[in-house]
């Protein structure tokens, strides 16, 4: 990590990164009550990997050192199987339960800049225990009695393969961004081709599925390579937190497009996050 601990450019695309995986996080949500979530995985990465193919054969090309190439692929296998885990856990629990603990998997990241020697200021440290507690109110904790931990067990296990994958996808982007992407999304199409060809079946999508699965993989993919930049230009600990605020995105497109109500404690949560973005951003 090159530059001071979180320069604006790098604030600017690790926010922008949070809008674009919470939209494309709503979307799948969506698509995948009627279809299966590793179906929408599968789908949305082949995708991925065809738009991200383009973009390197028209910027890049592909070249040595191949530094990024292992660090790449493993990032591409954290992050399906985190997606894989949020699906799922979405589609056996609510958002309530799911998203708050999904978002904690920031702390690996966090804890990993910290033993590799990242030091942002005071201020910093605190504005992203605030926008993490932001973050977990904004979701709308429901944990209850009565919830099946099976739920939260998942997402617990989503949020940890997304914190892995904040770590492996900086790795690859001190080489390079787009190729990290590449690879990501190359190892993440080639396991679902071959899933596919095991099993005889596409999973049931149709011709009304390609657009959404498309758009959701153009999201992705977008937020995927700003936070690679991003991590390229500031300490790790900071971008992933500002990259982490998916959630917030997702609730707040949850109540515009489908009228979802807000509580109160998502109201302030909103807020919380807010001010904890302006505390990292004003150091």
């Amino acid at each position: 990590m090159s530059g001071r601990y979180a320069p604006p450019v790098a604030i600017v695309l690790s926010l922008l990164s949070s809008v674009l995986w919470g939209g494309a996080d709503f979307m799948g949500g969506l698509v995948s009550r009627r279809r299966p979530a590793l179906v929408v995985v599968g789908w949305s990465a082949g995708f991925g990997f065809a738009f991200s193919s383009v973009a390197v054969a028209v910027w890049e090309g592909w070249h040595a050192p191949l530094g990024w190439l292992p660090w790449g692929m493993a990032a591409g296998a954290a992050g399906a199987l985190g997606l894989y885990c949020y699906y799922l856990a979405l589609a056996t629990g609510t958002m309530g339960v799911v998203a708050p603990v999904t978002s904690l998997g920031v702390l690996v990241p966090i804890v990993f800049g910290f033993i590799v020697g990242e030091v942002p200021t005071t201020v910093a440290i605190v504005g992203m225990g605030v926008a993490l507690l932001g973050i977990v109110l904004t979701s709308g904790p429901e944990f209850s009695g009565d919830s099946s931990p099976r739920p939260v067990l998942i997402a617990a296990l989503a949020g940890l393969f997304f914190g892995v994958f904040f770590v492996f996808a900086d790795h690859g982007s001190e080489d390079s961004p787009l190729l990290t992407l590449w690879a990501m999304r190359m190892t993440v199409a080639t396991a679902f081709v071959l899933v596919a060809l095991f099993r005889r079946t596409t999973g049931g999508v149709e011709p009304s599925d390609y657009g959404w699965l498309i758009v959701i993989a153009a999201g992705d993919l977008a937020a995927n390579l700003f936070f690679a930049i991003a991590s390229t230009m500031g300490y790790v600990s900071i971008t992933s937190v500002l990259s982490s605020l998916f959630p917030v995105v997702t609730v707040l497109l949850a109540r515009a497009v489908l009228k979802e109500r807000l509580r109160h404690v998502q109201i302030i949560g909103t807020g919380v996050t807010m001010l904890g973005v302006a505390l990292i951003s004003a150091t």
